[in-house]
């Protein structure tokens, strides 16, 4: 009898603590970071949420109105990017955590050489979140939330609801405080321009005849994806119809940018 209670119990602590990330209906995202000095600095909170729409996951602002739609906070997971110090090398890490404070995942750790803040922080987190598109999120359908057991019944985690400020600390642009709603409008510029793709640590440097590095790409776990930066303006190079494409967000509407690129 002993003996059978005992493995009821091992079935009924396994069930309860084997959530995975599919259990959960998106991700809130805090405004600032710990390791931030002001909101939305060096646009990690951009790369983020673009990052997790990429890998399937509906992503919230913590101060973005969308957030109505959450009926229930347990509903959702509570993401942050964690800086681990060290010595000439930019580290960042992202957890997932429930309402009630419980890590879920916890990413491989994205490094970075770079010696420019902003260029090392985008290589970084770009570098962790190429462990998030393994998971292969898909939202399972799960409405059992509040109601889990085998879990401590501690506080969400606190995210901040401050405005977003207009400017941040480097000359970069940041997120707006009302996060307005992102037409659905596609402006398409077709660059002519054949560019070779270099092969790098982290994926490839496109460049041109001169030779000039044009952009920057950063792999993830499909190969017809990458993460891509261009000068300011960063978003992801994606193949479509045997074609490539930049597509990035400009003053709240999607560009598509064809990329003529020889890999």
């Amino acid at each position: 009898m002993k003996k059978n209670i005992l493995i009821l119990f091992l079935l009924m602590a396994s069930y309860s603590f084997s959530q995975t990330v599919n259990d959960y209906k998106g991700v809130i995202i805090p405004v600032k970071y710990d390791f931030q000095k002001s909101e939305n600095q060096y646009r990690l909170q951009t790369i983020t949420k673009m990052n997790l729409q990429k890998a399937g996951f509906q992503a919230y602002y913590s101060n973005e109105s969308a957030q109505t739609e959450i009926t229930d906070r347990c509903s959702v997971l509570y993401v942050n990017v964690v800086k681990d110090n060290a010595f000439l090398v930019t580290k960042l890490f992202i957890v997932f955590k429930d309402c009630y404070g419980n890590e879920i995942f916890k990413s491989v750790i994205g490094k970075s050489r770079e010696k420019e803040f902003e260029a090392a922080y985008f290589e970084a987190l770009n570098g962790a979140f190429a462990n998030v598109y393994t998971l292969n999120y898909a939202y399972n359908g799960n409405t059992n939330f509040s109601s889990k057991s085998g879990f401590s019944t501690q506080s969400a985690p606190v995210v901040s609801t401050p405005v977003v400020p207009a400017v941040a600390a480097v000359s970069v642009p940041v997120v707006a405080a009302s996060t307005p709603k992102v037409e659905s409008k596609t402006i398409v510029n077709n660059s002519t321009d054949l560019l070779y793709a270099q092969p790098t640590s982290y994926g490839y440097q496109l460049i041109d005849s001169d030779p000039k590095v044009v952009m920057k790409v950063y792999k993830t776990s499909n190969p017809d994806s990458y993460v891509a930066k261009k000068g300011d303006a960063q978003g992801v190079l994606v193949s479509k119809d045997n074609q490539w494409f930049f597509e990035y967000y400009l003053n709240d509407k999607l560009v598509s940018e064809k990329v003529n690129v020889k890999f």
